[in-house]
């Protein structure tokens, strides 16, 4: 660790986190990571964990995205252990015409996407009870175990000598001169040259400690986990009621906007689920939880510096599509004063 690089302390363990922290610590930082939880955060646990460059694109995101993309390859080669498939996505979640521009549109900009017809479908998805007319297909979508990622990067981050401290509530930002200096925590206070916020639906509140406004949406969605279950998807299904997909351990993972309580949510995406594979597959709920998607105002990334000196804020919907690169570039700002042009549009000084 050089010298002339400084404390860090990361607020929020998720995977947005813990990339920017193995990346400050790999870089020579001094890290220490903090969440009022456990690694793995709020956010990261109640994700799809779908990585794409397909989604709610106009096109500078879609370039951060596609960079995203190239950065898991990156991440994996260095981390083997992360457990990352690229499995392809299909993706009928809006009516023909709109897909169809979608994937005029990402075509234009070099993205692997094309349109498969009912019997293709099929042929890829047996499983599905009544494949849709319709869809696109994207090769090169991906899958990744969000949690037991963000501890590999979070152990990989301290194999380096960074700090991981659980259980540990922030209650404040602590500022002198003009300047943030550390935290008030639950358990006291710890000094710092630099904080990071990463921590989701929770940055908003602790960048007004120090009199920064970041807005963020009220988003929440249902997740539920099944019982493991035989291989029966290849891919990801992207259809109009939710997201779908299969952990390696054979368990279905729906994520789905909550209308209701938590128990008629989960009740009826279990239902959707079990209507959208064919008869006879006995799927039985394992469980389910609300996440808080930790969505911007204007639903894009705020990711640099926040107006005070001291500051980095970190918060974005698609946290695990971004991660690797966020932490990529959080670190190479955050100790080198290298911003890369990607993020131009995403400075949270914007709000």
């Amino acid at each position: 660790m050089s010298a002339s690089y400084p404390h860090v302390l990361v607020v929020g363990a998720g995977i947005v986190g813990a990339a920017i922290a193995w990346n400050l610590a790999r870089t020579g930082a001094r890290v220490t990571v903090l969440d009022a939880g456990s690694a793995g955060g709020l956010a990261t646990r109640a994700s799809l964990a779908w990585i794409n460059a397909s989604y709610g694109n106009p096109e500078p995101y879609f370039h951060l995205r596609m960079r995203a993309m190239a950065e898991w390859r990156t991440l994996h080669e260095a981390l083997p252990a992360v457990p990352l498939r690229w499995s392809g996505g299909l993706l009928w979640n809006r009516p023909r015409a709109a897909l169809e521009e979608l994937a005029a549109r990402h075509a234009g900009w070099g993205y692997a996407v094309r349109a498969v017809e009912q019997a293709e479908i099929a042929r890829m998805e047996p499983a599905l009870a009544a494949p849709p007319a319709f869809a696109l297909y994207a090769p090169e979508e991906g899958m990744v175990e969000p949690v037991e990622t963000a501890r590999i990067l979070l152990d990989a981050a301290r194999t380096l000598g960074a700090e991981l401290i659980e259980g540990r509530r922030v209650l404040a930002l602590e500022t002198a001169g003009g300047k943030v200096t550390g935290l008030r925590t639950d358990a006291g206070s710890l000094a710092a040259d630099e904080v990071v916020l990463a921590a989701g639906t929770g940055t908003g509140a602790l960048a007004a400690s120090a009199g920064v406004t970041l807005p963020m949406l009220h988003s929440p969605a249902l997740q539920l986990t099944t019982k493991p279950l035989p291989p029966l998807l290849n891919g990801l299904i992207l259809p109009p009621d939710l997201e779908l997909r299969q952990t390696a351990g054979g368990r279905l993972i729906a994520v789905a906007d909550i209308e209701g309580s938590d128990a008629e949510a989960a009740a009826a995406t279990l239902d959707v689920v079990r209507r959208m594979l064919k008869p006879g597959i006995d799927i039985a709920p394992e469980g389910h939880r609300v996440g808080e998607r930790p969505v911007p105002g204007d639903r894009f990334p705020a990711l640099g510096r926040a107006g005070i000196d001291g500051l980095y804020l970190a918060v974005t919907h698609s946290g695990v599509t971004l991660a690797p690169i966020l932490g990529l570039f959080a670190a190479g700002e955050i100790l080198k004063g290298e911003r890369d042009p990607l993020l131009a549009p995403y400075g949270p000084d914007r709000f």
